[in-house]
């Protein structure tokens, strides 16, 4: 078995994963995953689908959610270096409405554990970054909601560094904001 850092967050429910890295001249050899060490850490989720994207820099892509097929996800930057956010959306939480972030990149191979109904997003601060996600529900297609990356109401601390366009695709710009989900 391999060996695992875990953090806790201030919203219940997240962490923050960090890896075991053997490294000597050759490179380098971590375990990205292992059910039982993640099952002992408070992940006991089966993930049944990966997926992986590719972005250059500014590109933002979120913030995301399931509706009727919630995911919790796994989350890592392979190259390059993101920020990564998650907002809790659980009706009745002591936290709902709050975010936290996280910085995942290649050279901290850092996690990011994201459980279900929570959105999800990440801005590339890299001028090209590979990021992967396990995935604990199929992707269903017309399940997917989303919320306003620069909503108020949230008030997320994207690290928007001076001169950087933000890159969005077509559909993130349409999602409402996070009042529409407080029906």
């Amino acid at each position: 078995m391999g060996q695992i850092v875990v953090e806790t967050c201030e919203i219940e429910g997240l962490k923050v994963i960090t890896p075991t890295v053997h490294g000597d001249a050759r490179g380098y050899f971590c375990e990205t995953y292992h059910y039982e060490d993640y099952k002992a850490a408070g992940i006991p989720d089966v993930f049944v689908q990966d997926n992986q994207s590719a972005s250059r820099r500014g590109v933002l892509r979120g913030l995301h959610f399931q509706i009727e097929h919630p995911q919790a996800k796994l989350v890592r930057a392979l190259r390059g270096e993101v920020f990564d956010v998650a907002v809790d959306i659980r009706k009745g939480s002591a936290t709902y409405g709050k975010w936290f972030g996280v910085l995942l990149s290649e050279e901290n191979k850092k996690q990011f554990y994201v459980p279900k109904n929570f959105a999800h997003g990440f801005l590339v601060l890299s001028d090209y970054a590979e990021f992967c996600y396990k995935c604990t529900d199929f992707y269903h297609p017309g399940d997917e909601g989303g919320i306003m990356y620069n909503d108020l109401a949230i008030g997320v601390e994207w690290p928007i560094p001076e001169g950087m366009e933000v890159i969005l695709s077509e559909r993130d710009t349409k999602w409402p904001d996070f009042s529409s989900l407080r029906g």
